[in-house]
C-alpha cells in the first residue's frame, strides 16, 4: 500500500501522516505494518534487507513519519490511510490489505476507485464536463491502446472528476503529454508498472 501510494504521489515524501483502521488499528505495531508501509513509501522493494530498519532509514532521509490507530469502522478490516506532502500539495490516498500480498487502493484524493497497481495505470483528474471522457479515451483507441479497466467517478456534477484507466500496456510519453492537453484536464498520474 505504501509503495502504491508512493508511485501514484510521485516522489518520496517529506511527511507521512498514517492512519491505520479496523485490525490494523490494534496489530500494526506488533505485526509490523508499520514497518511494511513506511518501506514502501521509500520505495523498498519487498526482498530489500533494510525492510525491518524502514522507521530508522525514513528519520536518516528526512521523512517525518506520523502514525495514528483510529477508531472509525472501515469498509474493510484491513484499511490504511495515509496523506503525503513534499514541498507542495498534499496527497491523500487510502488502501486495503485483501490477504496473501495482494493490495488496492480505494481512494485518492477524496476520489473512490479500485487500482490493485497490476496493470498500467492513468489517473486524470478533470473537469466533470461533455466530452473530457470521450477525449481521452478516443486519443488511446487512435493509439490502439487497449483500456481493461475503467471507472469514473466524481465529486459534484460539473466539479472535479476522476478517471481512473488500467491498460494492457504502458502509455508512450508523448501520447500522455496529448491527454493533457485535453480540455478539462488538470492532472494526469500514471502508474507503470
Amino acid at each position: 500500500i505504501g509503495q502504491l501510494a508512493r508511485r501514484l504521489f510521485g516522489r518520496q515524501p517529506e511527511t507521512a501522516q498514517i492512519r491505520f483502521y479496523g485490525s490494523f488499528a490494534r496489530t500494526y505495531r506488533g505485526h509490523a505494518t508499520d514497518v511494511a508501509v513506511v518501506a514502501g513509501l521509500l520505495d523498498l522493494a519487498t526482498d530489500d534487507p533494510r525492510i525491518p530498519d524502514s522507521l530508522a532509514l525514513a528519520a536518516q532521509q528526512g521523512m517525518a513519519v506520523q502514525f495514528s490507530p483510529e477508531e472509525a469502522v472501515p469498509a474493510h478490516p484491513n484499511t490504511v490511510g495515509m496523506t503525503l506532502t513534499a514541498g507542495g500539495p498534499q496527497f491523500t490516498a487510502v488502501g486495503v490489505s485483501l490477504g496473501g500480498g495482494l493490495v488496492q487502493i480505494t481512494e485518492v484524493d477524496g476520489f473512490s476507485l479500485r487500482l490493485s497497481g497490476d496493470s498500467p495505470a492513468l489517473l486524470i483528474f478533470h473537469r466533470d464536463a461533455y466530452g473530457a471522457v470521450a477525449s481521452v479515451t478516443q486519443l488511446l483507441a487512435s493509439q490502439r491502446v487497449n483500456i481493461n479497466h475503467m471507472e469514473v467517478s466524481r465529486s459534484d456534477r460539473g466539479k472535479m472528476a476522476l478517471m481512473v484507466i488500467e491498460t494492457d500496456e504502458r502509455v508512450d510519453p508523448d501520447l500522455l503529454r496529448l491527454i493533457g492537453e485535453q480540455r478539462h484536464i488538470q492532472k494526469v498520474i500514471t502508474l507503470n508498472t
